[in-house]
This record gives structure tokens, sequence and C-alpha cells, in this order.
């Protein structure tokens, strides 16, 4: 049975099917709604219902808590109509005209950039191109039906390639074969661009948290901005455990070098005596918090693991920053 949704302020609405989320249906019917994991593990499309009732679907409890859902809260990626629906959420209209396709591609081209962090790039079709918002990512679609997604590490002005940075999960059948026995010239598909993650328009200065290799969707909204001649102050930190994680620190402090309103700070946590670090040390969202006291007036873009998103939302709003200033996307290791 279908299920009518009005999204409240727009008053959009569209048509939930059966056993579809009210995510899938708003994005079959493009109205793009803020989402990140789309699995109830990061909590990005969280948003309001107004009236009606709806099956929660399964989540994590530290995502959409009890009080959460007194107070009328969902996750859109999982919870499913069981009548008809308001709810109030704020709809993106800069992915609304960006068609989802799902295309062939060819390894073109792989890189080891650190012991356990490989780059891939990907060829379309000759007579394609993937149109998307620098911070989104692709799926690859598995013959088995599974999915693995990953962020697009170039910016939309560079779009002869798909640039992806993979992480090494040992016993992730998928990365055991990006890292192992996959060669260039392997046909894969993808499907995309998906993901809420990109650059608000805003004057406020922005402060870029990475984490391992949320590093590359960060590559890709720096570089557009850039290429924009964007002139809001910017600072990335990247943090990871040792200096060879920061596999292309080089281009950061390129930027950083070229860029008056660009700046880096590169944290390691467990830097060892082979590493020679004289600079920041500890958790990557804790230097942030040492050097911004009060952070009321900027906009925040994080990348990287689950608890340091939650890490990150939890104290940075304890510091002031407005909740709709944080966006981020979690890296949830399937």
């Amino acid at each position: 049975m279908s299920h009518q949704v009005t999204i409240q302020p727009s008053g959009h609405q569209f048509t939930v099917q059966s056993g579809e989320t009210i995510l899938e249906a708003a994005l079959r019917e493009n109205f793009a709604l803020p989402y990140g994991c789309r699995n109830g593990a990061c909590g990005a499309c969280k948003g309001k219902l107004l009236e009606g009732d709806i099956d929660y679907g399964t989540h994590q409890e530290s995502t959409l808590t009890g009080a959460d859902k007194q107070r009328g809260l969902a996750l859109f990626c999982t919870a499913k109509p069981l009548t008809d629906l308001v709810i109030e959420a704020k709809e993106i209209s800069a992915a609304k005209d960006i068609p989802v396709k799902t295309l062939p591609c060819r390894v073109e081209r792989m890189e080891k950039l650190a012991s356990d962090v490989m780059a891939l790039w990907l060829k379309l079709p000759g007579n394609e191109r993937l149109q998307f918002l620098p911070g989104q990512y692709i799926d690859f679609l598995l013959k088995d039906g599974r999915k693995r997604s990953f962020s697009l590490a170039n910016a939309p002005e560079d779009d002869s390639f798909l640039e992806l940075h993979i992480r090494h999960v040992p016993g992730g059948a998928f990365t055991d074969h990006v890292f192992n026995t996959m060669k260039p010239k392997e046909i894969m598909r993808i499907n995309g661009p998906l993901g809420s993650f990109f650059l608000r328009d805003s004057d406020k200065p922005i402060i870029f948290l990475a984490g391992g290799t949320g590093f590359a969707p960060i590559k890709s909204i720096l570089e557009h901005a850039f290429h924009h001649g964007l002139e809001r102050q910017m600072v990335l930190y990247w943090g990871a455990k040792a200096r060879a994680d920061l596999y292309q620190a080089e281009l950061p402090e390129q930027w950083r070098r070229s860029h008056d309103n660009f700046s880096f700070v590169p944290v390691l946590s467990e830097a060892g005596p082979e590493d020679g670090w004289q600079g920041r040390s500890g958790f990557v969202h804790q230097a942030i918090l040492a050097d911004f006291a009060d952070l009321s007036g900027y906009q925040v873009y994080a990348c990287g693991a689950p608890p340091m998103i939650d890490a990150a939302r939890k104290d940075f709003m304890a510091r002031g920053l407005p909740e709709d200033e944080f966006f981020s996307d979690a890296f949830a290791y399937q």
C-alpha cells in the first residue's frame, strides 16, 4: 500500500510505495533530502515527523534515541510510513536536478598511497560524464547484489576520471580484492552520485575535519572551492595515527602556500619515534577544540569514522556550533 508524504516547509509531496523508506521514495521522485550512510548509522537524514505513523526500521540506538522519538524525530533512511505523513526536513535544492545513474566503468589506473590506502581512477564510457557535487560518493554494484560506497576525491571540474581513495579493511571481500587481485582495465558497475555532504552557501568561515580517508571528499570540496576562487576562510584538520597515514599531506601543504585563505593542521594520534613528529598530537577533533573557544560563527564539514563524527558533533555544539551548521559523512565500514 502506498502513502503520501508532504514535506514542510516547502509543501512538496511524494508517494512512498510499499516496502520503500521515506528517503528512498523522496530520492526516487527527485526530492533531495539530506542523507549519508542510508543504513541508520550516521544520523544525517534525521528529521521531524509532524503528522502520521511510521515504522522506525532498524537503526543504531545511539543515532536515534528514545528521547529523539519522543521529540518526534525519525531517521528517514530507515523509517517506512504506516499512514500518510507530514514531515519537516530541509531540502537540498542544489542536488535536485542531478540525475543518479548506473554506469559501467573501467579501472584506468591504481596507485598505492599508503600501505593500506589505494587510489583508483575510473574511466566512464566515452559518451558519459558523472555530474556530481564535490563531496558526494558513488556505490560499486557488486555481482552478488551488495554495494560498497566510496567518496569521490576529484573535483567536478576535473571529471575525465573518477578518483577514489580506498582503505584496506582486512577480511573485507571488496577491499581484499582491490588490494590483492584487482588489475587495471577491470570493468565495474557504479551508481551515483549519492550523498548530501557538500558545501552550502554561506559567508561563514569553514572548518574541515578529516579522519584517514575522510580526506577524499574534502579534497574534492577544496579543489572545487579553489577553482572558483572561494574567498571564505578555510582550515583543514586532518587526523591519522602515524605520519604515513597522512597519505597526501603534501597536497594541503601546497594549497596552504598558494591560498591565503586556507590553512592546514595535521594531527597524529599514535606517532612513533620513526615519525620524528613535532606537530599536533592527540585526537583530531580535540585539536579543533583547543584552537576555537567559540564555534558559533562557523560551519563544520566532518568526514571519517562514526565515533569521530559523533564526538565532534557533541563537543562542537557544546562550544556553540549551531546544529544546522554541522555537515558530516560517516564512513561505516561494511
